[in-house]
């Protein structure tokens, strides 16, 4: 997880009140702000392309324009991640909202969209759920990667439901079902899905990482169980098969050691072909099962994995 800067706070008078696009980029750079971010701070501000930021650079900001650029380089300044700056973070090449109520979403999150879609590939309008959706990465990309899935999403979090029917909204994803509930406590009893995925809090408490970095802006009860980190992983399997198609999958985000924890889990709750897949770093990082009956369909590597 990227760490924010944390530089000096800006001069006073080191933008001034009528400064042109090429003085602004110049005074966020001088402050210790990377080029690129600086240029995407000028282009929320002014709705400028890169390309007419370069074109226009002798433009002067107005006096609103000022003000948000200034408020905001401050706040960058001080640390605050670049997603809630701007609103958005893309994801599995689509651009998803955000705000300080939903985690910012990461690369290594999409381990888990590929090893969903490949258990789905040949499943005919399979049923879906996404457990704590948050801003709805994992259940829109699903759903607009399969729009002949039937689609459910769950948070615990009214905001978090509501960036998530936004992000569905915006990105055209009109098959997904959103439902409050903390974990499959609000599903009806008789639901049953061919899949179910999960990224859920699994940072232990006291763990130093939430404290420092993005990790501090971002909703701490999203980030860790409280607990030792494996509690909402538990959760979640000993929950599953009651929601699950026989020959089901269901796939579990997890923390880089704990890999062989959620096999075990996967492994004592009667989960068959339990595997781990790899993160973008070489880190375990989704760990999923079949329930029991049906066909077994894909099989995931087990790297690191015991027999």
């Amino acid at each position: 997880m990227t760490d924010s800067p944390s530089f000096a706070s800006l001069p006073p008078g080191a933008l001034p009140v009528q400064a042109t696009l090429r003085e602004a980029l110049a005074a966020m750079t001088q402050a210790g702000l990377p080029a690129l971010e600086a240029r995407m701070l000028l282009t929320h501000v002014t709705g400028l392309s890169r390309t007419q930021l370069i074109t226009r650079d002798t433009q002067p900001l107005d006096a609103g324009q000022h003000g948000r650029l200034l408020t905001l380089l401050n706040r960058r300044l001080a640390g605050e991640p670049m997603a809630y700056l701007v609103g958005e973070r893309e994801f599995y090449g689509r651009p998803f909202r955000v705000s300080p109520a939903v985690l910012i979403p990461r690369p290594d999150t999409e381990i888990a969209v590929q090893a969903a879609l490949a258990r789905l590939a040949g499943t005919q309008a399979p049923r879906v759920l996404d457990l704590g959706t948050g801003s709805g990465i994992l259940a829109v990309t699903l759903a607009c990667e399969r729009p002949d899935a039937q689609v459910w999403a769950t948070d615990i979090s009214p905001a978090a439901l509501d960036m998530a029917r936004a992000n569905a909204a915006a990105l055209g994803a009109d098959n997904i079902r959103f439902l409050e509930s903390d974990w499959y406590a609000a599903l009806p009893t008789e639901a049953r899905f061919a899949l179910i995925v999960s990224n859920p809090p699994y940072i232990a408490a006291g763990d130093p990482h939430l404290s420092s970095g993005d990790l501090r802006f971002e909703p701490v009860d999203a980030l860790t169980d409280h607990g030792d980190g494996l509690s909402d992983l538990a959760t979640i399997v000993a929950g599953a098969g009651a929601h699950l198609e026989e020959g089901g999958w269901l796939l579990m985000e997890h923390g880089f050691d704990q890999g062989g924890a959620a096999r075990q889990l996967l492994r004592d709750a009667g989960f068959a072909d339990v595997f781990t897949e790899r993160d973008l770093g070489g880190n375990e990082r989704c760990s999923g099962g079949r329930w029991p009956g049906g066909k077994a369909g894909v099989q995931g590597p087990t790297a690191g994995s015991e027999p």
